[in-house]
């Protein structure tokens, strides 16, 4: 008795913990990295840096949502798979439902130059540099490792291809195993994954099944709603770099069929810029426009499919692989391309459509300093950054 009630404990504290940062994580994928490592790590303690980065790289690899993926990844190592699915459901329901409504009332309110809505982009000005300094010292201590970080950071922002990112993950990781690959480092804690390997094997198969058997389905039936489950799925399926780069396919998927208008997709665009959580949840709204609620929910189910698949199918032999002595300087050089990575999302998009004026710097160094000297809680800085981006907006 005592063990289930602990257990159903653990497992409400995933949720609340989650659903937390799903009504607060604005930003986009890097800025809910840098909620997550806030929260889960600095906070929290759950995992410690090197894993936590450890995880990243792992869903850096891996096709769809990266943030997702690593909010799910901690919830199984928390909880097993219940775990994934109740930190999965409560980092992504807030903006669910919040871009159903969206689809359903708010279609014909112009809200993309409201000032909160800044005013949180700032806020993830804040976080992303506060998760940046925190990961950088602690993941490119060496000169080696600075170098990998600068190398990755320029090809990231020169070269922007959607493939890109997964390239130079690779690169740095066979670099990290030339130049480290006898280095002596201190062994991460170990997590008792609940996931067997043959559980990992299943969902592995099951994903690509589904990939090659749905457009299959979809020629051989009339049914709307595969058609859209196959759409939704094959674009959560094949994008890598994050929600921004599912963008274009769901317009070619949607418009040129004409399931909704260019117009729409784009109300639909900014109304997922105002809201928190993935911005893959931006497909709740294309279903809700075509087939009501119920729409939305498939739509949304159907997107993160694939997602939960592999990261359920990775886990189980992801803590092998990074204790053999053979990958442990592999993943440090993997680890120092992730803060590459993120330097270059500070910058582009992050920085460059955000801080426009001298009054955004300084607005985003005051958030900043509550995050890093007053240690406040995130939650606390969204709010006062929205309070504070409406303000700025009446007065400039």
């Amino acid at each position: 008795m005592t063990m289930q009630k602990t257990s159903f404990s653990k497992l409400m504290e995933i949720f609340l913990v989650s659903i937390r940062l799903g009504f607060t994580s604005f930003g986009g994928p890097v800025a809910h990295l840098g909620y997550f490592h806030e929260e889960y790590v600095r906070r929290r303690k759950w995992l410690d840096e090197k894993s936590y980065a450890d995880l990243v790289a792992l869903c850096q690899f891996l096709p769809g949502p990266a943030s997702s993926q690593v909010g799910i990844g901690i919830g199984v190592m928390r909880g097993g798979v219940l775990g994934g699915i109740l930190a999965f459901l409560g980092f992504t329901m807030p903006s669910v439902i919040a871009l159903i409504v969206f689809a359903l009332v708010l279609q014909e309110v112009d809200i993309a130059d409201a000032g909160w809505i800044h005013g949180l982009k700032i806020v993830a000005v804040a976080v992303v540099a506060h998760a940046i300094l925190g990961m950088a010292g602690k993941l490119a201590p060496d000169l080696k490792r600075k170098a990998i970080v600068l190398a990755v950071l320029g090809i990231v922002l020169l070269w922007q291809t959607a493939f890109t990112q997964i390239g130079v993950i690779v690169i740095a990781g066979l670099i990290g195993f030339l130049l480290y690959k006898d280095h002596k480092i201190d062994s991460s804690p170990s997590f008792a994954f609940p996931l067997s390997r043959t559980f990992g094997g299943i969902c592995l198969v099951l994903f690509f099944a589904l990939l090659v058997l749905l457009p299959i389905l979809r020629e051989a039936t009339s049914l709307n709603w595969i058609a859209l489950f196959d759409s939704f799925y094959r674009s959560g399926a094949l994008v890598f770099g994050g929600g921004h780069v599912v963008l274009p396919l769901l317009e070619r998927e949607f418009v040129p069929a004409g399931w909704l208008t260019a117009e729409q997709f784009l109300a639909g665009y900014g109304a997922a810029q105002a809201v928190p959580g993935p911005l893959f949840t931006f497909a709740a709204y294309i279903g809700a426009l075509i087939n009501g609620w119920q729409g939305g929910l498939l739509a949304t189910f159907a997107i993160f499919l694939p997602a939960f698949l592999l990261i359920l199918g990775a886990l189980p032999f992801w803590d092998t692989l990074r204790r053999n002595p053979n990958i442990q300087g592999a993943l440090m050089g993997v680890n120092a391309a992730v803060v590459g990575i993120l330097i270059a999302a500070f910058y582009t998009p992050i920085w460059t459509s955000t801080i426009v004026d001298a009054i955004d710097f300084v607005f985003a160094a005051i958030l900043f300093s509550m995050l890093m000297y007053w240690k406040l809680s995130p939650w606390v800085v969204v709010i006062v950054g929205a309070l504070g981006g409406a303000l700025l907006r009446l007065f400039t």
